[in-house]
């Protein structure tokens, strides 16, 4: 019944937030419209309130029916209520009062994805892995929001917390204190003259880190440097230009807006003087790359300043804008898409042209365009790196086993059963790499590729006409499918092998000693070091 609810209010709860934003419109032949369409929910949200055979939560069906209206747009653009509104202040501002510990919701659990080193949770002796049952006196699983949220707290006050492990049920007592998430949290020298930064966010504080770091690597030495915007999901756009300042001159066109709302129509141009025009630099992106981490590596790309490595960016060519609504929420909301100098769009989704499941269509009309130097780039699909790390490469088969959390499940057993005291001592064999092959057959994982969607597919669609003999081919099919999905564990164990790695190596030495064993291990950093070693092939790519 209450599915039945939501459909009745979704569609128009829609005019609250076209009114929402109706200052910023000319309100034209639509004005009546959009009144009708308010007066009828007003009436029917009082109706159903009143009239409903058992008691309903008003608060919760509006947000329901909030909520499912944003969802037919696009997954940023979003109603924030006051505790949403605070959780994004605290991610731009890099700041917070907590256990200083990555923690994920799903399934009425509560999970410890990352105890940070040497915040309270950390100290107080919580691992990767650790399931939390209890908060206080709050079961998780009877709590309806996102209990991650009952960690978060004043300075220096206790919060008690149940928690299973491995089997075995625990408490601990934390004693919250203040966190400051670095945008920057590591940078060092791969060698005598190349530098390495880690840029992991675009918070208030990512430009001034980042060229404190440069600075810091300069005077060890540092002639060259590699920036690091793997898994950097994004964050303020200024920022992204306030990076790409770092090392482009100032008045440099780096972004450009394009809306149906005129003034969100915009050229950014860099406003200060550049840390460093001429050192070489190479900037690695992944999968995960995304927002601002493309405005930063497709600027640089587009007025060849840097070459970019990696594998395909996420593609997310889109301005988010929060709106401030009544009683202290707010709606953050799509309002352009943006450009690189060259003006592509990498906008990779398209929210406005979905399949038959109601998916977003993934762009594969790409058009070319021109960098500074004349150098082919294309828009559609994320940054293309100028030079592609096999190794970051993704597919439905990887995202399966990090959504399904076999990959956090194995490492946090991997972690348990196995002791290194220092990171040099670390291997990840062939015989693990096996043992966690047996393990995914033991979970009964399975994942629907696309070419299985397409044959399931006509299979019930042309069962009637294909008769018995073609069937039997398509069952045939779908068998070598599922065969080709085993051996594919195979055929990507080096992808495969590395978010282990990531994982595993977290769990020992935090995400500090990762960076420190990426120096000396990592396929995409090697490869950047021995480009900027080689000064003839750098150029050629730029030129």
């Amino acid at each position: 019944m209450k599915k039945l609810i939501k459909k009745q209010v979704v569609i128009p709860i829609l005019a609250v937030a076209v009114l929402i934003g109706a200052s910023s419109f000319s309100i034209k032949s639509d004005f009546f419209e959009i009144a009708k369409q308010i007066e009828i929910f007003t009436t029917l949200f009082k109706e159903l309130n009143m009239n409903y055979v058992d008691e309903t939560n008003p608060a919760e069906l509006m947000d329901s029916a909030i909520k499912s209206m944003l969802d037919e747009l696009d997954p940023y653009t979003r109603f924030l209520n006051e505790q949403d509104v605070e959780t994004y202040r605290i991610n731009n501002a890099g700041e917070y009062s907590g256990i200083g510990a990555l923690v994920r919701s799903y399934e009425s659990k509560l999970l410890i994805v990352e105890p940070y080193k040497g915040y309270a949770a950390d100290k107080a002796g919580l691992k990767a892995g650790d399931e939390i049952i209890k908060i206080g006196d709050t079961k998780v699983s009877d709590f309806d929001d996102d209990a991650g949220e009952l960690l978060k707290g004043a300075n220096n006050t206790s919060v008690t917390v149940t928690y299973i492990r491995q089997g075995e049920t625990k408490t601990a007592n934390i004693i919250r204190e203040g966190v400051e998430v670095d945008a920057v949290p590591f940078y060092d020298m791969i060698d005598e003259k190349t530098g390495y930064i880690v840029l992991s966010r675009f918070n208030r504080k990512a430009s001034d880190q980042t060229k404190s770091a440069i600075q810091n690597l300069k005077g060890q030495g540092a002639e060259k440097l590699v920036l690091d915007l793997r898994g950097n999901p994004g964050g303020l756009l200024s920022e992204a230009i306030n990076v790409t300042n770092l090392f482009v001159p100032k008045g440099e066109l780096i972004v450009t807006t394009k809306s149906k709302v005129k003034k969100f129509n915009q050229e950014y141009k860099t406003k200060n003087q550049p840390e460093d025009l001429d050192i070489p630099l190479v900037v690695l992106v992944d999968g995960k790359s995304a927002s601002a981490s493309e405005i930063v590596s497709g600027g640089l790309q587009d007025l060849d300043r840097a070459v970019v490595m990696g594998a395909r960016s996420f593609g997310k060519g889109l301005v988010q804008r929060p709106l401030k609504l009544t009683y202290g929420t707010q709606l953050k909301v799509t309002i352009s898409r943006y450009y690189t100098p060259s003006g592509r769009c990498i906008q990779s989704l398209d929210y406005w042209n979905r399949d038959e499941e109601g998916n977003a269509v993934r762009n594969t009309d790409f058009h070319e365009f021109t960098t500074k130097n004349g150098r082919k780039v294309w828009d559609g699909g994320g940054v293309m790196p100028d030079v592609v790390i096999n190794s970051l490469k993704t597919n439905s088969l990887i995202n399966s086993l990090q959504e399904n959390n076999i990959v956090f499940d194995f490492a946090t057993d991997f972690y348990y059963d196995h002791n290194f005291e220092r990171i040099d001592d670390f291997s990840f064999s062939d015989a693990d790499y096996n043992t966690f092959k047996n393990y995914v057959r033991e979970q009964n994982f399975t994942f629907q590729t696309k070419t299985e969607e397409l044959l399931e597919e006509s299979i019930n669609t042309d069962d009637a006409l294909l008769g018995p003999a073609v069937q039997e081919k398509y069952k045939d099919l779908l068998l070598a499918v599922n065969r080709g999905k085993i051996t594919a564990l195979d055929t990507y164990k080096d992808e495969i092998k590395k978010g282990l790695e990531d994982e595993i190596i977290t769990r020992y030495f935090y995400r500090d000693g990762l960076y420190k064993y990426y120096l000396n291990h990592d396929e995409a950093i090697l490869a950047a070091t021995e480009l900027l070693k080689n000064k003839t092939k750098y150029d050629e790519i730029l030129k």
